[in-house]
C-alpha cells in the first residue's frame, strides 16, 4: 500500500490508491520483504512514480520489524502474576488457593528449559518469589511442616562447610609458636606444622573461637564411648577430632548436600558400613554406630593409601578423587598434591584443619582452653523394643520430657519409634523398670495413640475428654474408675483413638528452600537418598514425573528436620563468599549406582558471586541484635538471615557471615 506524504509548503500530492492484493502478492511480499508487518507490493511503476514526488528525507520509514520473543520477560510475568495471585488468595482467606499459586509460581520457573542462573531477571524472581513464600509458609506451602504438638529439633549447620569457604593466614609468631608445640604434643597422628595449619590456627583463636570452644565442650559428651570404638579398630585415637572439625560433635549436624551426623556419611557410603535409613531413623546419627563406621572407613582408607592424611583427604572427597591427583602426579603425599593445585579446594583445607584442631585441643593451656566446661558423658538406660511407640508416650511414662528422648535417641527421625523391626530406645538412667510397667498396661497396638496424663488440681473428666478427644467413659474404663473424682498427681491411661490427634507420620521439614545444583548421573532417587526426603516429595516439590533429571539444573527442596521443643531450626544451605568446585565420589554402591554426590559437593544457594560484595565474620556480643548488627553493617536483618541459614535466635558468642559492601 502506498502511503501519502505531505511537503511543507505544498499541498498533498493526491494518489490513486492501488486495488486490494491478491493473497498470492501478499505471500511473494512476505517473502521479498521478510522484517515487514504488512508488506504489500505496489501497482507497475506506481512505487517508483511516488518516490519521485516525495523528498527522500520525507519519505515514510519502513514499518518497524516485530519485536524478538522475550521467552525470559514472558517466564518472569507469568511467575509474577501466578505469585501475586497468591498473595490475593492469601490475605483473602483462601488459603489453600494461595498455596496452588505459589506452588505454580515457583513450578513455572523451575520446570522451564532456562537456566534459573542464566539471567538476572529469572534469578531475582525466584529468589523473590521464595523469600515471599518462607514468609507467608515458614513451613513451605508442601503442607507437611509441623503440627501444634510437634516442635522442631534443634538443628546446627556442619562446621566443616564454612571453614572450608575461608583461607585464614598467619603470622610468623603463631608458627613459630605452634611449632614448639608441637614438639611437647604427644599424638597418635603425625602432626606436621605449615602455614596453613598455623592460619586456621589464628582463625580458631579468634573469630572462630566461639565454633571451636562450643565444639570441644560438646566432646565430652561422646569422648568415653568414641576413644575406645576407635582403639579397637585400630586407628588413631586423636581421628576423634576429625569428627570435632566435620560436625562439632553435633549428632544432627547436616552438610549443604546432606551428609550427616557426627562423622558426616553419605547416604550410599554410610550403607557400605552398616548405617541404613528409612523414614524413621537414619543411623548416620546414631553418634556410635557412626563412629565404628568411620573407624572402619578410615583404616580401610588407610590401607589404600599407607598414609593418615591421604585417608583424611579421601574421607572428605572419595578415594577415588584422591588416587586419581596420586595417579596424575606420581607423588602419595598429602603436601605434594596439596601444592600442585591438584586436589579440590575443601580437600586441600579438610586436612589443615583437622591438624589445626588436634593442635589446640591437646594444648589447652597454651590456647586459654583450661576454663571450658565439657559436658557430661550421656548415661541412659536401653530397652530393645519390636513395637511402635510415640515418644510423648514414653516421656509421660519415665517422666521425662520429649525433648531429652530426642537427645537420648538422634537417629530418629520422626516422633514415634519405627513401626517395624526391632530398635533400642534409649531412656534416662535409671527409668528402664518404670517404662516396662507403665507401658505394659497400654495394647500394642495403641502405643502410638494413647496417652498417659497426670493429674493437675481442676482436671476433670469431662475437660480431660474434651482435650483428647475421646469420651469419658472411655476413661473411666481404662482406669477403673467408680466415680468421677480425680486425685492430683494420679497418673490416667487416656485412650485415644486412632486420628483424633496428630501424629508425626507427616514429615516436618526445614522452613527455608534450598536450591540444589543438579549434576551429571543425579536421579530423583539419588538426590532424595542424600537428603533423607521421599522421591515423591521431591516430585512434588519440583514437578517431575518419572525418575529422570535430564534438562534439570536446579532442583528446589526443604531439608526434613525431626521435632524438637523450644528451638527454632536452622535451615542447611549457607551462602559461600565463593563458589567451590563439585567433587563426587567415583564408587557406587550397585553396577547400576550412580557415583553420588560428596560432602565437598555444592549446593548452590545461585546467589551471584558479585566481586562487589565482602562477606565479613562477625562475633555476636552480649546485648546485641540482628537489629542492631544489621544497622551496624548498613544491612538489613533479612539478608542477615538469608546469610546465616535463616536464623532467628542469636547467642553471644555466635559467628555471623555479614555481607558488606566494598
Amino acid at each position: 500500500m502506498v502511503a501519502c506524504a505531505c511537503q511543507s509548503a505544498h499541498k498533498p500530492v493526491a494518489q490513486k490508491t492501488p486495488p486490494p492484493p491478491s493473497a498470492n502478492q501478499q505471500k511473494e511480499a512476505s517473502a521479498s520483504n521478510p522484517g515487514s508487518v504488512a508488506a504489500q507490493p505496489a501497482a507497475p511503476n506506481q512505487e517508483k512514480d511516488t518516490a519521485a514526488q516525495i523528498p527522500a528525507a520525507e519519505q515514510p520509514a519502513p514499518p518497524p520489524a516485530p519485536p524478538a520473543p522475550d521467552k525470559v520477560g514472558d517466564l518472569v510475568a507469568q511467575a509474577e502474576s501466578l505469585y501475586q495471585a497468591g498473595l490475593a488468595d492469601y490475605h483473602a482467606g483462601k488459603t489453600n488457593d494461595a498455596r496452588q499459586n505459589f506452588d505454580r509460581a515457583l513450578n513455572s520457573l523451575l520446570e522451564s528449559n532456562l537456566d534459573i542462573r542464566s539471567d538476572d531477571r529469572l534469578e531475582k524472581e525466584f529468589d523473590r518469589i521464595v523469600q515471599g513464600v518462607n514468609e507467608v509458609y515458614p513451613g513451605g506451602t508442601s503442607g507437611e511442616t509441623e503440627t501444634a504438638q510437634e516442635s522442631q529439633q534443634k538443628s546446627e549447620p556442619a562446621p566443616i562447610d564454612e571453614l572450608n569457604g575461608i583461607a585464614p593466614s598467619a603470622d610468623a609468631k603463631t608458627r613459630a609458636k605452634a611449632e614448639e608445640e608441637i614438639k611437647n604434643t604427644h599424638s597418635d597422628l603425625p602432626l606436621m606444622m605449615t602455614d596453613e595449619v598455623a592460619g586456621y590456627i589464628s582463625y580458631f583463636s579468634g573469630h572462630g573461637r566461639g565454633v571451636f570452644v562450643r565444639a570441644l565442650a560438646r566432646s565430652g559428651r561422646y569422648r568415653e564411648m568414641m576413644l575406645p570404638i576407635l582403639k579397637n579398630e585400630g586407628v588413631p585415637q586423636d581421628l576423634i577430632y576429625l569428627a570435632q572439625a566435620e560436625s562439632g560433635f553435633h549428632p544432627l549436624a547436616v552438610s549443604r548436600v546432606g551428609a550427616r551426623g557426627i562423622w558426616q556419611f553419605m547416604a550410599s557410603r554410610g550403607r557400605g558400613y552398616g548405617l541404613h535409613h528409612n523414614m524413621w531413623v537414619d543411623d548416620r546419627q546414631d553418634p556410635e554406630k557412626s563412629t565404628r563406621a568411620a573407624a572402619r572407613h578410615l583404616k580401610e582408607l588407610y590401607q589404600q593409601f599407607g598414609d593418615w592424611y591421604l585417608a583424611m583427604a579421601a574421607y572428605d572427597s572419595g578415594p577415588g578423587t584422591v588416587q586419581a591427583a596420586v595417579k596424575r602426579t606420581g607423588y602419595a603425599d598429602f603436601w605434594e598434591l596439596y601444592h600442585r593445585n591438584v586436589l579440590p579446594k575443601e580437600t586441600k583445607n579438610y586436612v589443615p584443619i583437622i591438624l589445626a584442631v588436634t593442635i589446640m585441643a591437646k594444648n589447652p593451656s597454651q590456647y586459654g582452653l583450661d576454663d571450658v566446661v565439657m559436658e557430661k558423658p550421656a548415661q541412659y538406660d536401653t530397652v530393645t523394643i519390636d513395637y511402635p511407640v510415640d515418644l510423648r508416650l514414653v516421656a509421660e511414662t519415665v517422666n521425662s520430657t520429649v525433648s531429652d528422648l530426642q537427645d537420648l535417641n538422634p537417629s530418629l527421625l520422626r516422633m514415634t519409634t519405627p513401626r517395624e523391626g526391632k530398635f533400642d530406645l534409649h531412656l534416662p538412667i535409671g527409668t528402664k523398670d518404670q517404662y516396662q510397667t507403665a507401658i505394659a498396661a497400654i495394647p500394642t497396638d495403641m502405643r502410638l495413640w494413647w496417652r498417659y496424663h497426670t493429674v493437675h488440681s481442676g482436671d476433670t473428666l469431662a475437660s480431660l475428654a474434651r482435650e483428647y478427644h475421646t469420651t469419658v467413659k472411655s476413661i473411666s474404663e481404662k482406669n477403673h474408675l467408680d466415680g468421677a473424682e480425680l486425685e492430683t498427681d494420679a497418673k490416667l491411661i487416656i485412650p485415644v483413638a486412632p486420628g483424633k490427634h496428630p501424629t508425626s507420620d507427616t514429615a516436618t521439614y526445614a522452613r527455608r528452600i534450598t536450591r540444589y545444583k543438579v549434576h551429571k548421573g543425579d536421579t530423583v532417587e539419588s538426590v532424595a537418598e542424600n537428603f533423607g526426603i521421599s522421591a515423591q516429595q521431591l516430585r512434588r516439590w519440583n514437578g517431575i514425573r518419572g525418575s529422570s533429571l535430564a534438562g534439570r539444573r536446579v532442583l528446589a527442596l526443604h531439608l526434613p528436620i525431626s521435632p524438637s521443643a523450644h528451638e527454632a531450626e536452622v535451615a542447611s544451605s549457607r551462602s559461600r563468599a565463593k563458589k567451590t568446585t563439585p567433587k563426587r565420589k567415583p564408587d557406587t554402591e550397585t553396577a547400576s549406582a550412580k557415583a553420588p554426590a560428596t560432602k565437598s559437593s555444592e549446593v548452590e544457594r545461585l546467589n551471584t558471586d558479585k566481586s562487589e560484595v565482602a562477606v565479613v565474620h562477625h562475633k555476636v556480643k552480649t546485648g546485641e541484635t540482628l537489629y542492631s548488627i544489621a544497622n551496624a553493617y548498613r544491612t538489613t536483618v533479612a539478608a542477615l538471615k538469608r546469610d546465616n541459614r535463616n536464623i532467628a535466635v542469636i547467642r553471644p558468642g555466635m559467628i555471623l557471615n555479614v555481607p558488606v559492601a566494598r
